[in-house]
């Protein structure tokens, strides 16, 4: 079982709504892990988003490997994940890039860990040509042209809302060979004040990396190996 953990009486302050989130000066017997997994989405009209191929596994699985270590979990779902939820943790469910980020600014208790997992959009619709505006485009004037813009980011304001928390930050890569996707990784953590990056995807090639500050790199070889090997990196904080 983890430590006891005091909480500290710093408070972290909220992007936007300068709500103040205070910590509870009491001693807690178990510290909190925050999940995030699962795919966002972005609406294009009533029935139709964009989205990804996210199943939330990964989530589920270290959502379990936490909660069994003796953590509070609460998981940030995707509404589209498909493989099975967490049992046993709190599950709260996500639809958009903002949805996600309204729900770490509803926390009520500052986060010990943070596992940014979630597969969030990067794009989101900006306008539609060639369509009426309504609930349903129809498609009986043919074509229409769909402009993005880049959609929020919330990781680079995770580090501001929760000061004192560990960050994991996930680094998906198709291009490009491992040194590629280590580079990326590499500016993830420099640009978002995270502690912890997890390198996965075609350009690292089989299993994952957890990247950290220093550049170095531990490899794991399947999702379970991962998520132990995260929680001994926590254990050791």
């Amino acid at each position: 079982m983890t430590k006891a953990w005091r909480w500290s009486s710093r408070a972290g302050v909220t992007s936007g709504t300068n709500r103040v989130l205070e910590n509870s000066t009491s001693l807690e017997t178990s510290p909190l892990a925050v999940v995030t997994c699962g795919p966002a989405f972005e609406p294009i009209d009533g029935v139709r988003r964009l989205t990804n191929f996210a199943t939330g596994e990964i989530g589920s699985i270290l959502s379990a490997a936490l909660q069994e270590r003796g953590y509070d979990v609460i998981c940030f779902r995707g509404e589209g994940s498909t493989a099975a939820a967490p049992t046993g943790v709190e599950m709260q469910s996500f639809s958009t890039n903002d949805s996600l980020a309204q729900a770490f600014q509803a926390l009520s208790r500052q986060p010990n860990l943070i596992l940014h997992a979630a597969a969030l959009c990067d794009f989101k619709v900006a306008s539609v040509e060639g369509a009426d505006l309504r609930e349903k485009i129809s498609s009986r004037k043919g074509g229409i042209t769909i402009h993005l813009q880049p959609a929020p980011k919330i990781l680079p304001q995770l580090r501001e809302w929760f000061p004192q928390a560990l960050i994991v930050g996930w680094k998906y890569e198709l291009d490009g060979q491992r040194a590629d996707a280590i580079e990326s990784g590499a500016r993830q953590l420099r640009e978002t004040g995270s502690d912890v990056c997890v390198l996965n995807g075609k350009a690292y090639g089989e299993g994952f990396g957890i990247l950290f500050r220093d550049l170095s790199l531990r490899h794991c070889s399947d999702k379970k190996t991962l998520a132990q090997a995260l929680i001994e990196i926590f254990d050791k904080k």
